[in-house]
């Protein structure tokens, strides 16, 4: 094989449509645009509808209710959230930290916290420190003999 012998895969490259080149060409004349109307004189807008309101203006605009950013979310926080059950992979006595939470793979990314949710049982004494505990992960982390810190 050589440089030379090179070609593009069949049906690869394709000729550019020339319009309006005589009857022989079968885009003479009118150029494909068929008889007469709108389409064929000049090109209509997208979202144009012939006149009638347009889908667009037909639609309220949809910007939350009321003046409240919160309605739509623009300032949601997502949390990463874990249970208390995963903490049990901890060793007694140990800090458990966001950044611990990484290390171990529990959590993938931190996003604006770490949620502690109360799903499973924990037995071991632990200092968790978290942006925000639920009343059930709190109560089983304090029953255990450990310590629920807010960040």
């Amino acid at each position: 094989m050589h440089i030379g012998n090179l070609r593009p895969p069949a049906g690869a490259k394709r000729r550019r449509k020339r319009v309006g080149r005589g009857i022989g060409s079968g885009l003479g004349k009118t150029s494909g645009r068929g008889m007469k109307g709108q389409k064929a004189r000049s090109s209509v807008r997208p979202g144009f509808e012939g006149g009638q309101t347009p889908l667009y203006r037909r639609l309220r605009k949809r910007r939350g209710v009321g003046k409240s950013a919160r309605n739509i979310g623009l300032f949601r926080r997502s949390y990463a959230e874990v249970n208390v059950a995963r903490l049990e992979q901890f060793e007694v006595g140990a800090v458990v930290t966001p950044e611990a939470l990484l290390e171990q793979r529990i959590v993938r990314k931190l996003g604006d916290g770490v949620r502690i949710l109360g799903e499973g049982d924990l037995t071991k004494a632990l200092t968790v420190r978290a942006h925000h505990f639920s009343a059930s992960a709190r109560a089983k982390i304090e029953a255990a003999g450990g310590v629920a810190e807010v960040i």
